[in-house]
């Protein structure tokens, strides 16, 4: 129980970040500036508790496939920071959400076994409540969508949906600091390529760019990735990718909190509807354990 709790609250840390985000947008700071600040200030978070562990058992091997892994968590942050300039955040997430399916089916393709029907019931409720939450059937919601934006929006579900299967993989023997430290310097690795740190020497993190980005990389690096590797190679990408569904429902209500923005009953319908999906495998899981011992 408490891997999925770890799973689950990792899950609703990423679901912060679209709040965070739009506050740095307004205040003028660009996608490099975010993006880059972001993953930098990970490495430096993860990596200060790592080095107390650097003692323990790995290989360089094994750090190299793990900054593999981090350069799916440094990829979800670029396509969807960048889809967020192009169509709300309200679509973005539900294109993202996107993982919740793509995890299930890709774990279903590598065991070479159907998802079971409460599975399959879980998905529908995640799907149907991701719509309502995001907004989709408001007033003007799928008029909102521009092309590129799309694109990002998929390809970061793609992304998410790879680090959800490999970091329940890869190198799980290792140290789960050392683990999410190679992750956030594979993160900070991709996103310097794509955004050099200009960041570092321009005086932005000084002229209010740091608690930004400082507050993404504890919520959307260090508090996820952590859990995710204690949690993660315990359950499986199947449950991880429904357990991460917890994020829209904590994004609409940091929103709500801190933008003010309005939420819609619809809105609080889906929220409700993805709690359900959420909790319904668990449930269903424990109810058959009860029902095989009675019986036994």
């Amino acid at each position: 129980m408490r891997y999925i709790l770890l799973v689950f609250l990792g899950a609703c840390s990423y679901g912060i970040l679209s709040t965070i985000v739009k506050l740095a947008y307004k205040q003028g700071f660009s996608p490099a500036e975010v993006i880059g600040g972001q993953m930098f200030l990970g490495f430096v978070l993860t990596w200060i508790p790592a080095l107390f562990f650097l003692r323990t058992k790995f290989s360089l091997r094994q750090l190299l496939l793990l900054v593999a892994v981090g350069l799916c968590v440094g990829s979800t942050g670029i396509m969807y920071y960048n889809a967020l300039q192009y169509i709300p955040a309200s679509i973005a997430i539900v294109l993202l959400f996107q993982f919740t399916w793509m995890g299930v089916l890709v774990e279903a393709v590598m065991s070479r076994r159907m998802p079971g029907k409460e599975t399959i019931f879980s998905l529908l409720l995640l799907l149907i409540g991701t719509l309502f939450a995001g907004g989709i059937f408001e007033s003007g919601g799928l008029a909102q969508f521009h092309i590129l934006g799309v694109v990002f929006g998929l390809l970061s579900a793609v992304s998410f949906t790879l680090f959800i299967l490999f970091s329940g993989k890869t190198a799980i023997a290792v140290n789960p600091w050392i683990r999410s430290s190679s992750m956030a310097t594979g993160s900070f690795l991709l996103a310097s390529l794509i955004y050099p740190p200009v960041f570092l020497f321009n005086g932005a993190l000084l002229d209010g760019l740091f608690p930004y980005v400082f507050l993404l990389a504890f919520f959307g690096i260090l508090i996820p990735t952590v859990f995710f590797n204690y949690g993660m190679p315990h359950i499986g990408p199947g449950m991880g990718a429904i357990l991460g569904a917890a994020e829209l429902p904590m994004a609409v209500l940091s929103s709500y909190i801190i933008l003010n923005e309005s939420v819609s009953i619809l809105q609080v319908s889906g929220v409700v509807i993805i709690l359900l999906g959420i909790i319904l495998p668990e449930w269903l899981r424990k109810r058959s354990i009860r029902r095989n011992k009675a019986t036994s």
